[in-house]
């Protein structure tokens, strides 16, 4: 399941398969909604967009953001959940505990993530590339507490599961301890991401229901130019679930779409570039 071209496509004229992205916006287009509608579009779906933040960043860094007010948030997965209708819905950059809890609010209310609901996937963004917090000690509690318990599926890395769970990851062992704890939150199934495990020659992501360890092991791709991976695979992985498929699945494919991105991965402008959805155009 991981060819990344198994995703069907609507005929001309036919309605896609609908997903929603809520998450800040990238001004330097690597990351954030930018990153996600580029995944969501070229794997076929029709993105929808509540935006939580605006960011003011280039390849060098984040300079500074605007978060948008959480009713202006609330209103915007409302208004485009009650009209168009979605098959999924992913998370990224969620700026403040406010935000969180009003997201929450309305998933809730309209039947995103939890049990049976629209699968939800939780991309907990509060940990820079360099490992810096960036969320508020209030903000990761509500994290915590209010959004990763009504997760499908939560997606961090290791410096985020770090802040979340307090664990280091350094081996298979501390992997499996960091999976138990995300899936104690209350997600129903749990992902401890291996892309920053440096001690291994492969980037092995584990998934965990409470019951089963399953891993996914793909080759370490060497590129510095890897912006937006966390997005890009949690909104491939939002795609696949958008189509019905099982959460395994849907990460396993997610694993083939992101590798064949960093393979593709480009530099741009001085600092760390994306990686490269965009393979597929050139690749019909």
């Amino acid at each position: 399941m991981s060819d990344p071209t198994l995703l069907p496509t609507a005929a001309p004229g036919a309605t896609p398969v609908r997903a929603l992205t809520i998450a800040g916006s990238d001004s330097g287009g690597g990351a954030g909604i930018q990153a996600d509608m580029r995944t969501f579009a070229l794997l076929g779906l029709h993105a929808c967009v509540a935006v939580t933040a605006v960011t003011v960043q280039n390849t060098l860094g984040v300079n500074g953001f605007q978060a948008i007010d959480p009713p202006v948030v609330a209103d915007q997965v409302r208004t485009v959940v009650t009209d168009i209708g979605v098959s999924a819905a992913k998370t990224g950059m969620l700026a403040n505990s406010a935000i969180i809890t009003s997201v929450t609010q309305v998933c809730t209310e309209l039947g995103i993530g939890g049990d049976g609901g629209i699968p939800l996937v939780v991309d907990p963004v509060c940990a820079s590339m360099h490992g810096d917090q960036l969320l508020a000690t209030e903000a990761l509690d509500a994290l915590r507490q209010l959004l990763i318990p009504i997760a499908t599926v939560v997606t961090p890395n290791l410096d985020e599961v770090r802040l979340i769970t307090g664990i280091e990851v350094v081996d298979a062992a501390s992997q499996r301890d960091a999976a138990r704890a995300l899936r104690d939150l209350g997600a129903r199934w749990a992902v401890v991401k291996g892309g920053h495990l440096r001690t291994s020659s492969h980037s092995p992501d584990l998934l965990y229901d409470g019951e089963t360890f399953l891993e996914f092991d793909h080759e370490r791709i060497d590129t510095g130019h890897d912006h937006g991976a966390g997005d890009t695979l949690a909104a491939a992985t939002a795609a696949a679930l958008a189509h019905g498929w099982s959460v395994p699945d849907a990460l396993e494919f997610a694993k083939g779409w992101v590798t064949r991105g960093l393979q593709a991965a480009y530099p741009l402008g001085a600092g760390h570039g994306p990686v490269n959805p965009l393979w597929r155009v050139s690749a019909g």
